[in-house]
Order: structure tokens, then C-alpha cells, then sequence
């Protein structure tokens, strides 16, 4: 049997998309606890953070599309990471549909290690943020 084309299935498009809340619980790192509600903007700080200190395909309970690739740098030579560490972050970054944009890096290096700061443009507003990474 061939296929027919049918002009009108049925359905209609009475919906809408919507965005879910963002409203997650607010990590204090520095007792190890969790300590209320955070949103928006503070939740897109920590949801940023907690992105970029999770190693990518390294825990089953992560996603393989969360965390970012830091690990395979280490050893490499530091003009090569300084390069490479921008990419990642981004690609890291915009697997989150509430962050639209990552940019403004700025790169700085030390003995051992790579720092970086950027921004984040998300839907709730700019983060910025900085990393570090070891090499």
C-alpha cells in the first residue's frame, strides 16, 4: 500500500509553549547544604557553575550532553589549552536552552593553570563568571 498524503489529521495547534520556572534549590558551598530557593537569575549562576565543575562523560548520572571536557588538557601545552578552553566552555554552555550566548573571554595563564572569565547572556540576564582550569 502506498501512502497517502492526508490534509487534515485531526489535531490542532492549540497550545503553547512554555518556559518551566528555574526555581532550584540554593547550594551553600561553603557549610555543604542546601539552603532554601534560589530563581532566575542566582539560579542561572549556580546552574553555570555546577556545569562547569562536573567532567563530561566521566558519572553515569549526568547526561552525556552536561559537564564540560577538561580532563584530556592536562599535560598540554598552555598556548593549546588557552585556545581550546574557550570552545568548551561554550559548547558546555549552550547545551542549556536558557543560556543564549557565551562571550567576552578573557584568557590569562600561569605556571599550571588557565584562567579564564567570561559572560554569559541567558534569558534572565548577563552572568559573568570565571573558571580555572589546571593543565
Amino acid at each position: 500500500m502506498i501512502p497517502q498524503q492526508i490534509e487534515n489529521d485531526g489535531l490542532t495547534l492549540d497550545f503553547e509553549e512554555v518556559v518551566e520556572p528555574s526555581k532550584t534549590f540554593k547550594l551553600d558551598l561553603n557549610k555543604n547544604r542546601c539552603v532554601g530557593f534560589v530563581d532566575e537569575l542566582e539560579a542561572m549562576k549556580q546552574a553555570i557553575f555546577l556545569m562547569l565543575s562536573v567532567e563530561r562523560y566521566e558519572y553515569i548520572i549526568y547526561s552525556w550532553n552536561y559537564g564540560v571536557e577538561f580532563k584530556d588538557l592536562f599535560g598540554k601545552p598552555t598556548a593549546y589549552v588557552a585556545s581550546e578552553v574557550k570552545r568548551r566552555i561554550r559548547e558546555c554552555l549552550l547545551q542549556d536552552e536558557r543560556i543564549n550566548e557565551v562571550d567576552s573571554f578573557e584568557v590569562t595563564t600561569g605556571k599550571n593553570k588557565v584562567h579564564v572569565t567570561f559572560t554569559a547572556h541567558t534569558i534572565y540576564g548577563e552572568v559573568s563568571t570565571e573558571t580555572e582550569v589546571e593543565i
